[in-house]
Order: C-alpha cells, then sequence, then structure tokens
C-alpha cells in the first residue's frame, strides 16, 4: 500500500511528497525520514512524554542521528501517523523484530494536541495488521507505566493482554515506577472482529 501524498501543516513543507506506507481507516503510516527529526524532537520534549517514555530527550542533532542509523536497521520500522487529512500528529514503531521466532516490540508515542482523539488506537491497529498481514510475527509485546491509563486503555482495545508488571522498573523524577507488559499473539489477533486495514 503506497501512495505518493503531500503532507499539509506547519511542521512540514507543504510542497515536501511522501509516500504512505501503510493505510488504514482514519490514519495512513509513512516511513520515518531524517527531516522528521524536528518534529519528534519536538514531541518528545512534552513533559507528559518524558514521563511516560522514561527517558531523557535526546538533543536535535542526536535524535536525527538515531533515525539514519534507525533507517538502515533491519529489525526496526519507524513510521509517522498521518490523519486523513495528511497531518502528522504520532510516532509509531515495531522494533525488536525476530523474524525467525515471529517478534516485535511495539512503540507509539502521540503529538500532545492530538491526544484523546482515537488516533492512537487507530495506529496500533494499523500496525498490528502490518505486523500480522504482511510480515511473519506472531507475538508483539509493549510496556507502558501502569499509571498510563490511556495507553493501557489504548492496549487493552486492540486486544493486548496485560502479561504482568515489571515492578520498579523505570526512574523518573527521583521516582520508581512499575512498568506494565503487554503482549498480543498471532491468534488472538485473528479472532478480533474489527475490519482489517486492507478493508478501510
Amino acid at each position: 500500500m503506497i501512495e505518493d501524498i503531500s503532507i499539509a501543516g506547519d511542521e512540514h513543507d507543504a510542497e515536501a511528497e511522501r509516500t504512505l506506507s501503510w493505510r488504514a481507516g482514519s490514519v495512513s503510516l509513512s516511513a520515518l525520514d531524517v527531516d522528521d527529526a524536528e518534529l519528534l524532537h519536538d514531541w518528545r520534549s512534552d513533559p507528559v512524554t518524558v514521563q511516560h517514555l522514561c527517558t531523557w530527550p535526546l538533543p536535535l542533532s542526536a535524535l536525527r542521528e538515531r533515525i539514519e542509523r534507525d533507517i538502515d536497521n533491519d529489525d526496526r520500522d519507524d513510521f509517522l501517523v498521518l490523519t486523513a487529512d495528511r497531518t502528522p500528529v504520532g510516532h509509531i514503531a515495531l522494533t525488536g523484530q525476530n523474524l525467525v521466532d515471529g517478534t516485535a516490540e511495539v512503540e507509539l508515542q502521540l503529538a500532545p494536541e492530538h491526544r484523546g482523539q482515537g488516533h492512537a488506537t487507530a495506529a496500533l491497529d494499523a500496525l498490528v495488521d502490518l505486523a500480522f498481514g504482511e510480515l511473519p510475527m506472531y507475538r508483539l509485546t509493549a510496556e507502558t507505566h501502569t499509571d498510563n491509563t490511556p495507553a493501557l486503555a489504548v492496549l487493552t482495545r486492540s486486544g493486548f493482554t496485560q502479561e504482568g508488571t515489571s515492578r520498579a522498573a523505570c526512574l523518573h523524577r527521583g521516582r520508581r515506577h512499575d512498568v506494565a507488559v503487554f503482549a498480543l499473539l498471532r491468534p488472538e489477533w485473528e479472532q478480533l472482529t474489527r475490519p482489517r486495514a486492507w478493508d478501510a
């Protein structure tokens, strides 16, 4: 599913051409590019994001280098999440891909101003369909703070099951936080009754 589009929005040059890597219902996924570093840097500097990612924001130059390095990394795929009007609203990735075991991890981050509008669930469903519908994945995992109520709800809505808790696994602002560990298996995805990305 590839389509050339122009992105509208202050963060990107309106003339810039993008290629849609995967299209779903209310969102599309476009491969992350080095030129997206500033956009991701702004999102990752949000205090709520910093807490939930449990990481210190990288300098823009370091983030740009990391994106450039990851583009050539065979075990991860990074995408911008775009709305129907081509507005970038988030970043989603399939990381740690092991094609022998059929396993991978899911990472998702939304821009602060676009949270609570259903984009996270739509993006996660789209990536899950890509992993199970086009790649030989059997097990997807995801982690988030146990107090990150919106993320817990998104994972549950997309069919993930909480398998356990990594106690005191994250240090943020002098406090230890528990991390919830979720997983979705291919047979569980096959039983979901929602439309697939390719049916949209």
